[in-house]
């Protein structure tokens, strides 16, 4: 006999509680489908020493090259290590002993850095044959920032002035950028090559065109005032060229981010903190922050949205700079604990590894047989 069910079923009566519960469904619950959190470690890999790191916020002292050499500036000397055979090589001892090294950037690409000085010297150094190939003199004053644009190095000053070199000709100080009254302390051309931005000691945020002739009335295409406190910490977006993120210093705490083609602000969060430096991660949708008082910790934040992802902390004074590992995975912090810290908190996920290790190379296979 077939039991068949006919008519409406029956409405529950009122304050009628069904205490069922789905112990199992097949349809995907939101939980479920969630991405895993990728794991970050909280202990930096490796801690150095930094002895006679100078506790100066608008010094720019550590970077790191595409030949996996991290340059750092300790007194008046430039060392440099290695970060995979661990080898460390004195590179520069300034002669004078008030002089001190004030910042150091590499080029992109290759074995050139460039060194700014106390005295306002700005030297190029070719690290495989350990030699000085120039020593330019064209600033009155100390030089915190530098950065390279192919063969133009771009050096500020305490004065708030911005020289533009062309490292391979005689008459190397090629043009002047007078956009700032104070120190600049900020300096980064773009990955495209068509911005320099600039932040200085006067708060502002200066965002110049690519004109590297012999213009002396070069005008920012953008003067952006919004931050409160000195602007050091800057980083051009590397997966769009048009945004930027700049950092203030301990009156502001604010990380804001820009369009540089609209000159709007896209977003912008209060760290509760002194902001020293920010780095954008190449893996990640990510970018991390470092910071000074209270905590002396980096944050790595979500774009762009910025929600914190994490934080790492066990330096002991304020972060001073910040730098990226060549190959994307590892960011490095001086703080003024006169220690540098390796953090490995973009490591690329083994599989995705894999698999764009095998898309490469089925590149590769594919460009050899045409």
């Amino acid at each position: 006999k077939i039991l068949r069910l006919s008519g409406k079923p029956l409405c529950a009566p009122e304050g009628y509680q069904n205490n069922l519960k789905v112990l199992y469904s097949q349809s995907a619950t939101p939980s479920s489908t969630k991405k895993p959190i990728r794991y970050i470690p909280s202990m930096p890999e490796r801690i150095l020493d930094a002895p006679e790191i100078r506790n100066d916020y608008y010094l720019n002292l550590i970077d790191w090259s595409s030949l996996n050499y991290l340059a750092v500036g300790l007194g008046n000397n430039v060392y440099l290590w290695h970060a995979e055979s661990g080898d460390i090589l004195p590179l520069v001892q300034l002669q004078d002993q008030e002089d001190y090294i004030a910042s150091v950037s590499w080029i992109k690409e290759g074995s050139y850095l460039a060194v700014g000085t106390r005295n306002g010297e700005v030297q190029v150094w070719d690290v495989e044959r350990r030699k000085r190939l120039r020593n330019m003199v064209s600033h009155n004053a100390r030089v915190g920032a530098l950065s390279w644009s192919s063969y133009v190095l771009s050096s500020g000053s305490r004065v708030g002035e911005i020289h533009h070199h062309d490292v391979r000709i005689a008459q190397h100080h090629i043009s002047t950028l007078t956009g700032h009254t104070q120190e600049v302390c900020g300096l980064t051309w773009s990955p495209d090559g068509r911005y320099l931005a600039s932040g200085g000691n006067d708060n502002l945020l200066n965002i110049w065109p690519n004109i590297t002739g012999n213009d002396t009335e070069c005008q920012p295409l953008h003067t952006f005032t919004q931050h409160q406190g000195a602007v050091k910490a800057i980083a051009w977006c590397p997966w769009q060229a048009n945004t930027l993120a700049s950092g203030g210093g301990t009156s502001d705490r604010f990380i804001r981010l820009w369009n540089v083609n609209s000159g709007s602000c896209l977003n912008a969060v209060d760290t509760h903190s002194q902001v020293c430096s920010i780095l954008w991660s190449i893996e990640y949708k990510e970018l991390v922050s470092g910071h000074g008082f209270s905590q002396n910790q980096l944050i790595i934040w979500k774009y762009p949205n910025f929600t914190k992802v994490t934080e790492l902390k066990g330096h002991q004074a304020r972060v001073l700079d910040m730098c990226l590992s060549p190959d994307g995975t590892t960011v490095c912090s001086v703080a003024a604990d006169e220690t540098i810290r390796i953090w490995k908190c973009f490591a690329v996920d083994p599989a995705k590894k894999k698999k764009m290790a095998v898309a490469a190379q089925s590149s590769v296979l594919h460009h050899g047989i045409r």
